[in-house]
């Protein structure tokens, strides 16, 4: 659709020219498709990683025991000094959710046994101290969505 020597109506060689409201119906639709075509990037890595559930030497498995049957998540330890957190880093969040709702949870660590473990909340100055510490890169916050970030304080139980 380029805007030169195209026949008009008439038949005429010439100059296209477009309405105000025809150019910001077209911008509209080339925003839609970016907003959907972002969207979907999104959407297929956050299921790309809850697929795979990458562990490795940095992870651990945080395990609930929701009414049903155990479920064990992989994620990312965070070690701040000796003290365990955890980090809801990504927009699907049922394991925080459900730890939430109830804060007694098990962790396998480097291989070893379950232990025991209770997931307090994480706010204030806590929080931005920890939001500095483990930083995520704009690259990392651009695929997954810009998702608000969440901690939780892993404290042994007896």
């Amino acid at each position: 659709m380029a805007p030169f020597c195209l026949i008009d109506g008439s038949g005429r060689i010439g100059r296209r020219t477009e309405g105000f409201g025809a150019i910001v119906v077209r911008l509209l639709k080339i925003l839609a498709w970016l907003v959907g075509t972002y969207v979907a990037i999104v959407a297929a890595f956050e299921t790309l990683i809850g697929v795979m559930q990458p562990a490795n030497a940095n992870t651990l498995t945080l395990i609930t025991e929701p009414d049903t049957a155990p479920v064990a998540r992989v994620l990312a330890r965070l070690d701040d000094g000796g003290q365990l957190y955890v980090a809801a880093n990504h927009w699907p969040r049922a394991w925080y959710r459900a730890v939430r709702g109830s804060p007694e949870v098990a962790l396998e660590l480097d291989g070893e046994a379950e232990r025991r473990y209770t997931a307090v909340p994480v706010e204030g100055a806590e929080h931005e101290r920890l939001m500095a510490t483990f930083p995520h890169s704009i690259g990392f916050r651009i695929l997954t969505g810009f998702p608000p970030r969440r901690f939780l304080r892993l404290e042994p139980t007896p």
